[in-house]
């Protein structure tokens, strides 16, 4: 499944190859378990929650509009996941060669769905400060909110434009010479990192200011009913602190991979090993991401159980409804 095949043949230390091997089998078993146990459980569990929310649309509030968009980010991701466990490092695979069309769909595919991850959790914070702070202007309501996350998907798609020029430049640099500018990875890697890392930990950590300034004032606004549920805010913070905590080490590793290639020094074979082996296990947190969220989603949210009972009673009664619900109907016609 894994491979330190290039890092071995390019040193004669045993204790280099038998770390490369020790990292070998820790990303087998990592390789494993996520496929028998994660996979799985995010697919169901995204699909579970898009569905849910789908059927229950009257009822659906902008938190939940945000964790749909996330579990559609989450379905993408955990689909790419297998493709990447099973073939990544086997260098071998044509589908993974960095010119090819596959590769680089993939790429695209991941980095859209990582930017959607990261900006509905920003977006997340600062509606719900909006709605804590003015809950009656509607300036959080969940029609405004679908068309902010329409936007969302749009933006990941025009900021991963940068992939998708690096592919192009690949097969016409030898007839554009001005191609040869944009073959730059670093810096592709770079922009990605700015826009789908820091401005979004700027913005949330802006938005928790803000909440925490405005929970400690109390206002007669407090005893409002149209306020969101006290669920929600234990549900952002730990949606933040998780989504974070989950996507810290893989923007890092990204950041220290540009600068490691924009110093030009090669490195020796040990701190390869061990670049390797944190890139990958950063990439395995980042995967972890499109299964835990729906899980603290069902979790925490208290009206998701209803939801899903109501869902799961309009599959085993169909359209016609239940037997004891038309008796009910009936008398009440009575």
């Amino acid at each position: 499944m894994w491979s330190c095949e290039a890092l071995i043949n390019s040193t004669e230390n045993s204790e280099d190859q038998h770390l490369c091997h020790d990292f070998d089998l820790v990303l087998s078993i990592f390789s494993l378990l996520y496929l028998i146990i994660c996979f799985p459980i995010g697919l169901c569990y995204n699909g579970l929650l898009v569905l849910v929310n789908l059927y229950n649309k009257a009822t659906m509030t902008m938190p939940d509009v945000y964790f749909v968009n996330i579990a559609i980010a989450g379905l993408i991701i955990n689909t790419l996941a297998p493709m990447y466990l099973l073939g990544l490092a086997n260098r071998k695979w044509a589908i993974w060669n960095s010119s090819n069309e596959v590769y680089i769909t993939f790429l695209i595919l991941f980095n859209v769905s990582s930017l959607v991850t990261m900006y509905s959790t920003t977006l997340l914070s600062l509606d719900y400060y909006i709605e804590r702070a003015l809950p009656r202007t509607y300036m959080s309501s969940v029609y405004n909110t679908k068309h902010v996350c329409g936007f969302i998907w749009g933006g990941a798609m025009l900021t991963s434009f940068s992939s998708l020029l690096f592919y192009v430049c690949n097969h016409v640099s030898t007839k554009i010479i001005e191609c040869s500018k944009m073959q730059n990875q670093e810096a592709a890697d770079a922009i990605m990192v700015f826009i789908g890392y820091v401005v979004p930990a700027i913005a949330v950590l802006y938005a928790l200011t803000l909440i925490l300034r405005i929970r400690k004032e109390a206002t007669p606004l407090d005893q409002d009913t149209g306020r969101l549920d006290p669920s929600v805010h234990r549900l952002l913070i730990a949606t933040v602190c998780t989504q974070f905590t989950l996507w810290t080490p893989y923007y890092v590793i990204l950041l220290v991979s540009t600068f490691t290639n924009l110093r030009g020094r090669i490195p020796d074979v040990n701190s390869i090993q061990i670049l390797h082996f944190a890139t990958i296990l950063s990439k395995f947190l980042a995967f972890s991401s499109s299964f835990v969220m729906p899980l603290l989603y069902r979790y925490i949210n208290k009206n998701f159980p209803n939801k899903l009972r109501r869902l799961l009673k309009k599959i085993h009664c169909g359209n016609q409804g239940c037997s004891h619900e038309r008796t009910v109907v009936q008398q009440v016609m009575t």
